[in-house]
């Protein structure tokens, strides 16, 4: 049998911990923690006489900050890239953290209040117009957004232009949500066609790019060829990014990045 064993460090409160004992007290499986292991996101910080892996406070801290970044939907692959950078910074990642849950739980807070206040007026309590049920949607989309994307997002371009977008987002009318969604109907269809001669620098291929341009401009406060070629690399680089477009199109993200790059004189 696995004998849990934990002991107190010498000059100091901080305690040891098998496998079994840290699964224990983080609420995660001790197979979650050997994967850990393997993957070489989280070491112990030695193996026992008995062979077994025991863990220390820094492995702790660092646990925990493996677990704020999946709670807010990073991959493995991110987070490993994140907290194993010579720079990482674990009390600024503990303020970026509480940002983002404070973010979350605004919007979470929201989607319930237009939820409750839709059910209102379906049951005939209230009346609601289409502007306010439009609003939970949106809503939903930023809350949706950072689920999925926040922490990279925030992390290159900072929390002031992320949550500038998020407003420009929130006060939007219907029908400038209508032609957002319309503008990027026509750049995939734009970029799809372009992509059948293979040549980014054509000028339906440019056309794309100028399309994706106009329709990052919904969301960003002021334009640069930087920030647009950034967030294009973005797309290629993170696989959730590529997957959502080449989803349309093989190879959709890359060409897309190619085409911008040339639309905006930066370079690869």
């Amino acid at each position: 049998m696995h004998v849990a064993y934990a002991t107190k460090l010498l000059g100091g409160e901080h305690t040891e911990y098998t496998v079994q004992k840290l699964g224990k007290l983080a609420g995660i499986s001790t197979r979650t923690l050997r994967y850990y292991d393997e993957f070489g996101i989280l070491k112990p910080a030695r193996i026992n006489s008995s062979g077994y892996r025991i863990y220390g406070q820094v492995e702790v801290d660092r646990l925990q900050q493996i677990l704020f970044y999946r709670e807010l939907g990073l991959t493995l692959d991110a987070i490993k890239e994140i907290v194993a950078a010579p720079s990482f910074d674990g009390a600024r990642a503990l303020r970026e953290h509480h940002h983002n849950l404070l973010q979350r739980r605004t919007q979470l807070d929201q989607l319930i209040a237009n939820v409750e206040q839709t059910l209102a007026h379906t049951e005939g309590r209230i009346t609601m117009n289409n502007a306010e049920k439009f609003a939970g949607f949106k809503q939903k989309l930023i809350a949706d957004n950072e689920q999925q994307y926040g922490q990279e997002i925030r992390a290159k371009y900072g929390n002031v232009i992320v949550d500038q977008s998020n407003r420009k987002l929130s006060n939007m009318t219907e029908e400038q949500y209508a032609a957002i969604q319309k503008l990027e109907e026509e750049m995939f269809y734009t970029i799809g066609q372009a992509m059948m001669n293979g040549d980014p620098s054509s000028e339906l291929a440019q056309k794309g790019a100028e399309l994706h341009r106009q329709w990052l401009s919904f969301y960003w406060n002021s334009y640069s060829k930087q920030a647009h070629a950034g967030v294009v690399q973005m797309y290629v680089d993170d696989e959730r990014f590529t997957s959502y477009y080449d989803k349309h199109q093989p190879g959709f993200a890359q060409f897309l990045r190619d085409a911008v790059h040339i639309y905006t004189n930066m370079p690869m």
